[in-house]
């Protein structure tokens, strides 16, 4: 018995020092991470101080001020926690709080410091400086302050540089709770533009030389998050006219084999039945899409044509010498795990049979990688066929009510402008309308029964 005693004992040991070698090959890596994600504040600038220094006067109060709330309230959880810890201690030895009563005998030296602390004469009171200058330092103080309550903040925040189209920035404070439609809002106000749907944020990346605009729904701060560091990546504010295009004409993709001359002449309530037929059900139709499309084989150069098709699953394609039949389908990619990405110049850049290419890859990686799946398309058409309807597929619903508040959003913002244009009557006299709709007006005098108004510059000289 007392061999399988000890025995069991060394296994128990054996067992504690393995799981202590795994936590401490663990924990380096746990933590570098989440340096790595609390570190990286500011997007567009080379460090936090020169964005927080780009942000506008109220912005950064605001700042400040959410800041300040979110410590403000970790730090009441925590003094609440440290006073629970405190009453247990004191249970636990009923004799600790006399001892802490009894102060410590203080010695000669604590004695000598503390008269020459007290003979020192108090300090000079600063200068008061400069209006402007003490504008200055008020505001590099805040930045300061910000500096360091961006470090404890629990709601993770990044400072991020948006770029106009006219080459102009703007600069945001974004949070993880902040959605793209949040972000557009936003911008709205501060670059005093048209509330026009088509407006979108982008992302591009100059080392794979690509493009992805943003979808409403999503929370910026989470695909930021996955930028390296020493990223070139920019955020653009621009309009995307084929944001929509799905939606705007439906029939460009759900009547894609019909003649396109059919295609462009139907009617705006036909389109309304294609948009109830296909988004109004218990679930999203995903167009029947299918077609040749060039494939950049896996370490190749080379380009291949296949045939592809679209479903709601992901993308399939046929292989050689089977057919279009489902049980010979074989899955290229799922679409869940991966975005959609326009490309520039591919066809230089990868030798491309045309410069009509998109991309799928995981938001994760940034640089060239073998998972990164390359497609190109025969002309420009074909391309926003199917680059639309590959969002479709992968966000179904979603994508379709990001449509519906884009537009209520557009239609209520212009009926309160109109409003607010329209000039205040009195009311104490109602306003008169005539049979043409038209308000009279009353403040114009009146010409003469007999006045002939004169012929227009240059009439009867030939001209």
């Amino acid at each position: 018995m007392d061999d399988i005693d000890s025995m069991f004992t060394d296994l128990l040991g054996e067992m504690d020092l393995l799981t202590q070698s795994l936590g401490y090959e663990m924990e380096p890596s746990e933590m570098s991470s989440s340096s790595q994600r609390k570190n990286n504040f500011s997007i567009g600038f080379t460090d936090l101080n020169e964005s927080l220094n780009a942000l506008e006067d109220h912005d950064l109060d605001a700042l400040m001020a959410d800041l300040g709330s979110d410590l403000s309230e970790t730090e009441e959880k925590l003094n609440a926690t440290k006073t629970g810890h405190v009453h247990t201690q004191q249970h636990k030895s009923g004799y600790s709080t006399q001892q802490q009563n009894v102060q410590a005998p203080i010695s000669l030296s604590q004695m000598s410091s503390l008269a020459s602390s007290s003979s020192s004469l108090p300090p000079e009171p600063p200068k008061p400086l400069p209006p402007g200058e003490a504008e200055a330092q008020a505001r590099t103080d805040k930045i300061k302050l910000a500096l360091e309550k961006l470090k404890e903040a629990k709601v993770k925040k990044l400072v991020v540089k948006v770029m106009m189209s006219d080459g102009s920035s703007k600069t945001l404070m974004v949070d993880e709770r902040q959605t793209v439609r949040d972000v557009l809002d936003n911008l709205f106000e501060k670059t005093h533009c048209d509330f026009s749907m088509d407006w979108s944020l982008c992302e591009t990346n100059p080392e794979l030389q690509t493009e992805r605009g943003f979808e409403d729904h999503e929370y910026l701060v989470e695909p930021l998050s996955a930028w390296t560091r020493d990223s070139k990546n920019q955020i653009i504010f621009l309009l995307r006219p084929n944001k929509y295009l799905f939606f705007k004409d439906p029939q460009i993709f759900y009547l894609w084999k019909k003649d396109q001359k059919c295609i462009n002449e139907i009617k705006e309530r036909h389109k309304e039945l294609l948009r109830k037929e296909n988004f109004d059900g218990p679930s999203l139709i995903v167009p029947d899409l299918e077609g040749l499309l060039y494939l950049r084989e896996d370490g190749k150069k080379s380009w291949k044509r296949r045939y592809f098709l679209l479903r709601a699953s992901g993308i399939y394609y046929v292989p050689k010498g089977k057919t279009k039949t489902s049980r010979d389908l074989a899955c290229f990619i799922q679409l869940d795990k991966v975005n959609i990405y326009s490309t520039t110049d591919y066809k230089q850049k990868y030798k491309a049979p045309s410069d009509f290419c998109f991309i799928l890859k995981h938001p994760q990686i940034q640089k060239e990688s073998q998972y990164i799946r390359f497609l190109c398309c025969d002309d420009e058409h074909t391309l926003s066929l199917w680059v639309n309807s590959i969002r479709v597929a992968k966000y179904g619903a979603t994508l379709y009510k990001n449509y519906q508040m884009a537009v209520r959003r557009a239609s209520t913002i212009s009926s309160t402008l109109h409003l607010t244009s329209l000039p205040a009557s009195s009311p104490s006299t109602p306003t008169v309308h005539r049979a043409n709709g038209h308000t009279p007006q009353e403040d114009l005098p009146e010409p003469p029964p007999d006045f002939i108004p004169p012929p227009p510059p240059g009439w009867g000289s030939g001209v």
